[in-house]
């Protein structure tokens, strides 16, 4: 089977670059397309990304990580123009797939992509597990120490037993009032 018979659909097709180089790989093809006239084979280049929090100096902050580190999306027409004009691209060292044929990413496979990339709840980078000793920073129980007894991820809370009158009493903080002791 050749490339050619490869070509009578559209199709989105996993491209293999340098980790860290996929957005640049992106901006290369999509510049390509432009000079090499082949918007009607190349359609929509994509760099999956997710959302992330995470603490940085002791505030809650917002960035994106790519999901798949070295990869590429590419929505086109596989011919033998369409398939050089990418593999040649600086940076990408080839298609998914055996050889010279590239498979195509299935349906349902691009739709769970599509909607781990639509989550506006961001994924929580944080080191918190239950049974972790904690100290909690703020609030009125600021400076009492704690076990984690529930971490909830996507709301970026964790609920910590604290003794009070030698009774334990779960406290839902958000992540930041708290910091992991040795």
């Amino acid at each position: 089977m050749s490339r050619q018979d490869l070509s009578a659909g559209r199709n989105w097709y996993a491209i293999h670059t340098y980790s860290g180089y996929e957005d640049n790989v992106k901006r290369a093809i999509e510049h390509r397309v432009e000079s090499m006239n082949m918007q009607d084979h190349v359609f929509e280049i994509l760099v999956p990304k997710e959302k992330v929090a995470s603490i940085k100096n002791g505030k809650r902050v917002i960035s994106e990580r790519n999901l798949f580190s070295g990869y590429v999306l590419v929505d086109m027409i596989v011919t033998d123009a369409s398939w050089f004009m990418v593999r040649n691209t600086p940076n990408v060292t080839g298609f998914v797939g055996s050889g010279n044929i590239p498979v195509p990413v299935l349906p349902e496979e691009f739709g769970l992509i599509q909607r781990r990339m639509g989550e506006d709840t961001p994924t929580t980078d944080i080191k918190l597990n239950e049974g972790d000793l904690v100290q909690i920073k703020e609030g009125p129980f600021a400076n009492y120490d704690g076990t984690i007894s529930e971490v909830n991820k996507s709301k970026g809370k964790v609920t910590v037993m604290v003794s009070i009158f030698d009774r334990e009493t779960p406290v839902e903080l958000d992540f930041e009032q708290v910091i992991k002791k040795m």
